[in-house]
């Protein structure tokens, strides 16, 4: 039995080896050959690839519909992967509806997830593994969102470079409505016939389009959306805002405005950096005309077009009025100047965003302080504090960690002298603890400032 196990094993990492070497192959012809069109597909999700999929996957992600965690699946992998692939060659493979939840997503709103279950966890990774081999030497350098090498502090740092470097007076605010939940399916397979002409591989695809989702026990049927959640989503995401905004703006917005604009775009989310009012002013028309072809909306209350830039202070005072700013990723963008005295962009934490994670370290310190150990607890509380430091950690927003730690400080002094009707601690014996036992300390962790040799 043993001996079996061994050669599948190795058969397996055989298999997955000459994926990955076609995968690449599959990246370098896209990158010569950006009008070829791929027939074959498919047939690359074969055990091997399926196997290593399996293993990519989180460890302690929560189970879909079917209530079966990564373990109980792994358990038999070698018969339910070859059970996997033979209704995949038959055409028979049809994914589960995701299991719908909610998350925080401000303090008065909610976020939908879909969360598949895990067998479908693993082809939604093997297929965005194979899409994103194709996709991603097409992708514009103003797209930074669930790509390769980039993460949201790149994005930010071009969007201060530009305006701190480029003749930027406006800014255009954007928001598209309920994007997740409104892409239109046909114009999503219309794009990705763009580039894929493997009927097998795009009706995996639709299928797990069409999969729907469990609310409440509920099954929601969907005509249109990407639920969130999946491996699949954030890809899918890309593609069509790929085609809707980004060529679009591209080659048809940028040529056609009087002055400089630049897209700046993290999945969903993006802002439009411009030199003229005019040229925002149309901007927005514009985008508003070019999202509903899509069957896609601009949200009226969350779309704007604002003055920002160097001139911005010396107009607001002008004026009468404050300063303008706007949040993008989280953080609160500001007119500053440098040690020098010239115009710098100021980062802080977004208050919504500060607000929740205060309020959020101290809901799980409240939770958990009389059913986790000390040193456990203190284990945890690090993570967080760090975690927090690795995405709020940019150029100038050391007061904003500072602000955050002094807020973890006190609520684990509150709610661990609540452990009993005894109080552990009084202030000072727990500021003498944190001295032998110390969390960390706030530092900043992204420099947007190198490249412009400022700060």
């Amino acid at each position: 039995m043993n001996e079996v196990a061994e050669v599948s094993s190795t058969t397996y990492i055989e298999m997955s080896n000459e994926v990955e070497a076609k995968l690449k192959r599959l990246a370098e012809l896209a990158s010569e050959r950006p009008k070829l069109k791929y027939t074959t597909l498919a047939y690359l999700l074969n055990e091997g690839f399926l196997s290593q999929c399996f293993r990519e996957l989180g460890k302690n992600k929560a189970p879909g519909v079917d209530g079966a965690t990564r373990e109980e699946y792994g358990r038999e992998l070698e018969s339910n992967l070859e059970d996997l692939v033979s209704r995949l060659k038959m055409k028979n493979y049809w994914p589960k509806p995701a299991r719908r939840v909610y998350i925080p997503k401000d303090e008065n709103s909610k976020r939908p997830l879909g969360i598949p279950a895990t067998e479908d966890k693993v082809v939604q990774k093997a297929v965005s593994r194979i899409i994103e081999s194709i996709y991603e030497s097409d992708f514009l350098d103003c797209s930074y969102g669930f790509r390769v090498g980039r993460s949201c502090h790149d994005a930010l740092k071009a969007m201060n470079q530009l305006i701190e470097r480029a003749p930027i007076n406006h800014i255009v605010e954007a928001d598209i409505k309920g994007f997740f939940d409104n892409v239109s399916h046909e114009w999503m397979m219309k794009f990705l016939g763009e580039r894929i002409n493997d009927p097998s591989f795009l009706r995996i695809i639709e299928r797990f389009l069409k999969a729907g989702y469990k609310d409440s026990e509920l099954l929601v049927v969907t005509d249109k959306g990407t639920p969130q959640g999946g491996n699949l989503s954030p890809l899918l995401a890309n593609i069509f805002l790929h085609y809707v905004l980004d060529l679009w703006f591209d080659k048809v917005v940028k040529p056609g405005m009087r002055g400089e604009c630049y897209l700046i775009r993290y999945a969903d989310d993006f802002v439009i950096l411009v030199q003229y009012q005019d040229d925002a002013s149309r901007i927005v028309d514009m985008l508003r005309e070019r999202f509903l072809k899509f069957e896609l909306e601009l949200h009226p209350e969350k779309t704007r077009v604002f003055t920002f830039g160097r001139f911005e202070k010396r107009n607001a005072e002008r004026q009468e009025r404050k300063p303008n700013t706007f949040v993008f990723l989280g953080i609160t963008h500001f007119c500053d100047v440098n040690r020098w005295g010239g115009f710098s962009v100021g980062h802080r934490t977004g208050i919504k965003r500060f607000r929740n994670k205060c309020k959020e370290f101290c809901n799980w310190i409240k939770r958990a302080r009389n059913v986790v150990a000390l040193p456990e607890l203190w284990r945890t509380a690090t993570s967080k504090l760090i975690g927090h430091y690795q995405y709020y950690g940019v150029s100038g927003n050391y007061n904003g960690l500072v602000r955050y730690y002094r807020s973890a400080i006190m609520s684990l002094y509150k709610w661990l002298n609540r452990r009993s009707q005894r109080r552990s601690w009084n202030l000072h014996d727990f500021f003498l603890m944190l001295k032998d036992y110390p969390l960390p300390k706030p530092r900043i962790v992204h420099n947007l400032y190198v490249a412009s040799g400022v700060r």
